[in-house]
């Protein structure tokens, strides 16, 4: 009787144990399914930044590439605008005589911006020149 007695307690701890070992693999393969998942939302989240990356770094490239077949034609339109304003005697001797004309008569303050534009026009192209 004794051995029996054991024997059902042995039968009752195995059927005990057999149910917790099948209740922690259901968690763990919960467990694992819940860290694929985010695995796989984390690797299509890098694959997005990466693509996305790659793109701008692909269009930054392009720019550059415009941008460098493009500065010597704008320097050489700088150099010719340059050339024209400092190169004619008369633009500064005009905008002196309308200065002057501006401070005679009653004129809009738009007049005096677009007079100082003009002369700033003139200094910043003869500040090219010089630097050439």
């Amino acid at each position: 009787m004794i051995l029996k007695d054991k024997l059902k307690t042995c039968l009752r701890s195995k059927k005990s144990l057999s149910q917790q070992l099948s209740e922690t693999e259901a968690n763990m393969l919960a467990i694992i399914g819940k860290y694929k998942e985010e695995l796989d939302l984390a690797t299509s989240h890098e694959h997005k930044v990466a693509d996305e990356y790659a793109q701008v770094y692909m269009e930054k490239n392009a720019r550059g590439r415009m941008i460098d077949a493009l500065h010597p034609e704008a320097t050489m339109w700088m150099d010719r605008f340059a050339l024209t304003l400092n190169g004619s005697r008369d633009l500064p001797r005009l905008l002196t005589k309308a200065k002057a004309m501006a401070n005679l008569y009653s004129t809009p303050k738009e007049i005096h911006g677009l007079l100082s534009y003009c002369q700033h026009i003139i200094d910043l192209m003869a500040h090219i020149i010089r630097n050439r």
